[in-house]
């Protein structure tokens, strides 16, 4: 998994309430890696920006993992987390805040939207159809708009470059719309639509047919909308035209079986039963505590079985009718848009769209928001459960979080108040001042004055009549016992925007920067992007389909649309931008003292609350702030006088001279579909452009981009050398350190990020890895300048005193202790994951924790004077540089390391998979039964992982083959028949050369051994219900599913160059590495299959169970004993935690063993 960094970088991290699952995940389980899950979620609108935003500037360092020979060769591997399909519902950027109707039914580009009138449309055909869509400088496909006679909004996206397709339902009624009496049945309607249709009866018929074409699908429920979203491949136009036909009778012709309908609700508790200790979903449902009662923001949005089973008997209500009804009332062509993007030609889509949707009915359905919004008070004093303005509200949080947010509701008074807000961004401008983090800065002040480690502003809660705006600060323990002199700085920096002008250069940097990520916007993945154009659509006119998420300024003037593609460089007029600082002083007004309440999350309140939130059982404070105190606010310091300012001019925007590319690339207008032959020529390797010797200093590797004609470049360096990761202590120093030269070179990194420079900086077992990128007009400088910092200039990237080395130290043991928070689905992967490393690859979480309580500021300037004393260089650098310019930046980087180098004997051990025990079937294989760590947490979890090592494409590929034929077959029996659990998921994993076939299911319906046994069996039967009635048709669709995948055109320079580093830091050099994979695809027979599954499964099984057990609850079994399963050295029962060890001893003999 990628790393998760904000995408608008004056943002916190996601949610700041998440920034430590996130450190954890990264420093502490890097190898819990992930599958496939369910294929529906309840979202919730998190405090990040949308990742389709013009926010979401996206500077996000290479994916490349923290151990470099675990990097992911093969597209198809990569496998997402379990318990969100392809999206977790508190992970995912995609799904956030997209909530409004903004829809136009005429061509003319009217500000008003179309949902704010219900129509009957069913006699107009393609009105919009001449609209000219405005769209990135470099996407070369076309688009088209367009309205059913049904009424029904289509956004159509030809491709032919492209191998596989994407398709978005947008329905325009979301939780808010569900009945008073039944809360969770839009949601449970969500579910519902994947169970059969009357076209297709079978239940599991639409993921069995994707499946079956290398397809994914999900949906997820939002206060206003529900999105059903899936791709596949397309390169077969029959095949994806029925699928269209097949995804169209979700909303023409739904089943709502009884059958169904009573075992889908397992499902719902199931979910609701895993987010119940999930810190982002108790704070979400008493912010809407906070809300008018009245309002239906206010509403339980996920539903379990109590609300949906339990009290609807009780009362005498249907369920399955009230379904029914909800379906009939709602699911109307005129309230939906489909977006669809896919190789094929205009005229085929138009084609394949109209049989496949033609037959959704027209209702004549009004907005839902019609019947509340501008009519009922989103707050009202006395009115909601919880008081809001001017209370503070002290929370428990289930991990180590201290953090206060203010939150202001802004309130709009009609929709085109609301329309000119979306319209005009002044959230994004505002947001961009109080979260900087340069010099004067409210971050800096705080971190100066030991209160903060970090801040964030944006808008949160994005409904029809309402958003919030907050401003969140992550404390230390010192800014947790001085909160009011925390919200003070920030309501001084408020009357600092409120009174004194707001420089011209702040808007048109903004407008700058924004405009420049226009200019070299580039393909994403499909899926996402489909998900970003449907849910736009409910939200911008027409011609801002694709643009109005990612720019700012959308309005020329104040009764017109921007109407131009072309990039920006400064404003159209200064009409245009006094547009931007009307709206964004309206905004400022708002945000006053009165208007305000505080959220804190801390464990100090633990054992001081007295109240408990309904759904999640959150114990909380609710009370008054002091009148004292909020005439303090309102009388604030001057923000000069505590050194606030607005931020600086940002020297980092490239010039246009910088913005030149060295290498013409051809970029066709009219991309033609390629060919096979054309796909499998191999892509230019990287070429050795200095090389000293094994003994020398660097083996340079370099490529002049030639692919995607950017003025953007990156560079990897890595000094080799294995004397910085040997015992957790090391481990825990070096975590300490990228942890406080990040933050200490922040002042000065934050405006590069902005401008679309990035760098990270880590400590491997191999050695230390600097990478830098974006554009390269002034990339060398910020890297050489980064590098000195690092490397020379130790005292201002190391705590200056012992106080900011606690702080530090404080934050990583909070960071540390949220793995024990995490689902037990991730604890399963995670121990399964430490078995197959090497013991002084990965250290355990408990080894990191007692190492980093033991770490001292001395020690730590010890540790980072050597950091960069000894080793071998290895560099790549690729994209919009010559050689000479290479060659010339690495003497640069070089003269600042100054490194000694090391013999060849010296080089570090590359990262080989850990064998597991050899088992055979008659004999029980080793099984990990470990204590969930959280007592709360009342689910069971199991994982079964085969392991294979053999190495040769064609062993790689067939286990793909194997996990795409049991994919969708074992979530369908556990998951769907069984209804085991929410998370129900298979996948595969790539450690080096080795691969892992796991299957994992949570339940809080089954025993962890009972969800072992579930999946035993079900594996036992892989071989004659799966293998056994394979047609060479079948085989076929399976083949051709991975190898699209792996012949799909690189989207991005950024993947090459991960792809490009992942062979050279491994040492395999294996550039055509995809071409040979599909080569080995081509050649697979069914004998093939028969014959890997029995050595995987049978002959040669290496297979490991891991369980978490529950400390309480209805599934919760005897406490797993902690060790002393082995003796002799073999283990004679079931493993404990300490055993772990043992078992990695012994994995590291028989690797030895092999190598020997």
């Amino acid at each position: 998994m990628l790393p998760l960094t904000d995408k608008r970088q004056h943002r916190p991290l996601k949610s700041i309430a998440r920034s430590f699952l996130v450190l954890s995940l990264q420093y502490v389980c890097p190898s819990a890696q992930a599958f496939v899950v369910a294929p529906s979620t309840l979202v919730v609108p998190l405090r990040h920006c949308d990742s389709v935003s013009h926010a979401s500037r996206t500077y996000t360092p290479l994916s490349l993992t923290r151990n470099d020979d675990d990097i992911l060769q093969s597209r198809t591997v990569t496998t997402p987390d379990p318990s969100t399909d392809t999206h977790d519902v508190t992970d995912s950027i995609t799904r956030r805040r997209l909530l409004f109707s903004l829809l136009l039914a005429s061509s003319s580009p009217s500000l008003l939207p179309a949902h704010a009138v219900a129509k009957d449309t069913r006699n107009t055909a393609a009105a919009e159809s001449s609209i000219q869509i405005l769209k990135p400088p470099l996407d070369k496909r076309t688009y088209e708009t367009y309205t059913l006679s049904n009424g029904l909004t289509v956004l159509l996206c030809s491709d032919p470059q492209s191998t596989t397709a994407a398709v978005g339902m947008n329905v325009h009624v979301g939780a808010c719309s569900d009945p008073v009496e039944v809360p969770g049945l839009a949601h449970f309607c969500e579910h519902m639509l994947f169970l059969g249709t009357k076209l297709y009866p079978e239940e599991d018929s639409f993921s069995k047919f994707l499946s079956a074409n290398g397809g994914i699908n999900n949906a997820f429920t939002d206060a206003e909308k529900t999105v059903y979203y899936y791709e596949m491949d397309a390169s077969i136009s029959t095949r994806f035209s029925e699928s269209l036909l097949r995804f169209g009778s979700f909303f023409s012709c739904p089943l709502f079986t009884p059958s169904a309908t009573n075992r889908e609700l397992n499902a719902i508790d199931s979910e609701n039963s895993k987010n119940l200790q999930n810190d982002i979903f108790r704070l979400y449902e008493l912010e809407k505590d906070r809300v008018n009662s009245h309002h239906p923001y206010a509403k339980f949005f996920t539903g379990n079985k109590d609300t949906l089973l339990v009290e609807t008997k009780r009362r005498g209500i249907d369920l399955r009718q009230q379904l029914v009804d909800f379906y009939d009332r709602y699911y109307s062509a005129n309230q939906m848009c489909l977006a669809v993007v896919a190789p094929q030609s205009m005229e085929e889509l138009r084609k394949y769209v109209a049989q496949g949707f033609g037959d959704i009915m027209n209702k004549g359905v009004r907005p839902p928001e019609d019947a509340w919004a501008f009519r009922v008070a989103p707050y009202a004093e006395g009115k909601s459960l919880v008081p809001a303005v001017k209370t503070i509200m002290e929370i428990v949080p289930i991990q180590e979080l201290r953090q206060v947010t203010i939150t202001w509701p802004v309130v709009f008074a009609s929709k085109e108040e609301r329309e000119d807000f979306r319209l005009n961004k002044p959230d994004y401008f505002v947001s961009s001042l109080l979260g900087h983090e340069g010099v004067g800065s409210l971050l800096s002040y705080m971190k100066a004055k030991g209160w903060a480690n970090a801040l964030g502003a944006s808008d949160n809660a994005d409904l029809s009549d309402f958003v919030t705006f907050e401003v969140t600060v992550e404390l230390t323990s010192k800014g947790l016992a001085a909160i009011d002199d925390v919200c003070e700085a920030v309501f001084s920096y408020v009357k600092m925007l409120r009174e004194t002008p707001i420089p011209d250069y702040v808007f048109d940097e903004n407008l700058q920067l924004d405009e420049l990520e226009w200019r070299y916007t580039t393909k994403g993945q499909q899926g996402q992007y489909v998900q970003s154009l449907v849910t736009a659509m409910d939200k911008f006119p027409p011609s801002l389909y694709v643009a109005g998420p990612r720019r700012l300024a959308l309005k020329e003037s104040s009764t017109t649309l921007l109407s131009t593609d072309a990039p920006r460089t400064k404003f159209r007029s200064t009409e245009q931008r006094d547009i931007i600082k009307a709206a964004c002083k309206d905004l400022i007004s708002r945000l006053t003292v009165d208007n305000s309440f505080l959220t804190v999350f801390s464990k100090s309140f633990e054992g001081k609350t007295n109240q408990v939130e309904k759904w999640y059982g959150t114990e909380y404070n609710i009370r008054p702030i002091p009148v004292s105190t909020l005439m303090v606010w309102e009388n604030c310091s001057p923000a000069s006088s505590i050194g606030l300012a607005y931020p600086r001019e940002n020297i980092f925007i490239p010039s246009e001279k910088g913005l030149r590319v060295k290498k013409n690339v051809k970029n066709d207008d009219n991309p033609k579909k390629l060919t096979f032959e054309e796909k499998m020529k191999p892509i230019t390797p990287p070429a050795v452009i200095r090389d000293d010797g094994e003994d020398g200093r660097w083996t340079v590797y370099f490529k002049q981009d030639d692919r995607f004609g950017q003025p953007k470049a990156f560079m990897i360096f890595q000094l080799l050398t294995g004397e910085l990761y040997q015992s957790p202590l090391q481990a825990a120093l070096a975590m300490l350190y990228q942890t406080c030269a990040a933050d200490l070179l922040n002042e000065y990194t934050y405006d590069a990020r902005l401008a679309g420079l990035t760098y990270d900086f880590q400590v491997l077992p191999r050695g230390a890895r600097l990478t830098f990128g974006g554009y390269n007009d002034k990339l060398e400088d910020f890297a050489s300048y980064v590098t000195a910092k690092l490397a020379r200039d130790l005292d201002d990237v190391l705590p200056g005193n012992e106080d900011e080395f606690e702080r530090y130290k404080d934050n990583l043991l909070r960071a540390l202790s949220a793995f024990n928070v995490k689902q037990p689905y991730a604890h399963a992967i995670y121990y399964t994951a430490l078995t197959q490393q090497p013991r002084n690859f990965q250290y355990s979480n408990d080894e990191l924790v007692n190492s980093m309580k033991t770490t001292t500021l001395s020690q730590l300037k010890d540790y980072v004077k050597n950091l960069w004393s000894r080793g071998k260089g290895e560099c790549l650098i690729q994209g919009n540089y010559n050689k000479q310019e290479a060659l010339e930046i690495v003497e640069t980087i070089d003269k600042t390391l100054a490194f000694s180098t090391i013999s060849a004997d010296q080089y570090p051990k590359r990262l080989k998979a850990l064998p597991l025990p050899v088992t055979t079937p008659t004999q029980q294989p080793p099984r990990l039964s470990i204590s969930e760590p959280n007592p709360s947490n009342n689910n069971a979890a199991s994982q079964i992982t085969l392991q294979c090592l053999e190495t040769s494409e064609k062993n790689h590929v067939l286990i793909e083959i194997i996990n795409a034929i049991i994919e969708e077959p074992f979530y369908t029996d556990l998951r769907t028949k069984q209804q085991l659990g929410y998370i129900v998921s298979s996948g595969v994993k790539a450690v080096d050369q080795s691969r892992t076939l796991s299957v994992i299911v949570q339940s809080n319906v089954a025993t962890a051994e009972e969800l072992t046994s579930s999946m035993l069996k079900f594996l036992d039967s892989v071989s004659e219900k799966l293998i056994a009635p394979l047609s060479p048709v079948d085989i076929e669709l399976f083949v051709k599913g991975l190898v699209d995948s792996r012949l799909e055109p690189d989207r991005r320079l950024a993947v090459e160059v991960t792809r490009n580093w992942g062979e050279i830091a491994s040492g395999r050099f294996q550039y055509d590495r995809l071409q040979a994979e599909v080569g080995a695809l081509l050649d697979i027979k069914k004998k093939d299959i028969v014959d890997f599954w029995e050595r995987l499964y049978v002959k040669e099984r290496r297979m490991l169970v891991s369980e978490v057990v529950p400390k309480a609850g209805p599934v919760s079994t005897k406490e797993p004993a902690l060790g002393g399963a082995y003796v002799s050295g073999v283990p004679s029962g079931v493993l404990g935690i300490k055993d772990i060890e043992r078992l990695r001893e012994n994995g590291e003999r028989e690797r030895a063993k092999m190598e020997a």
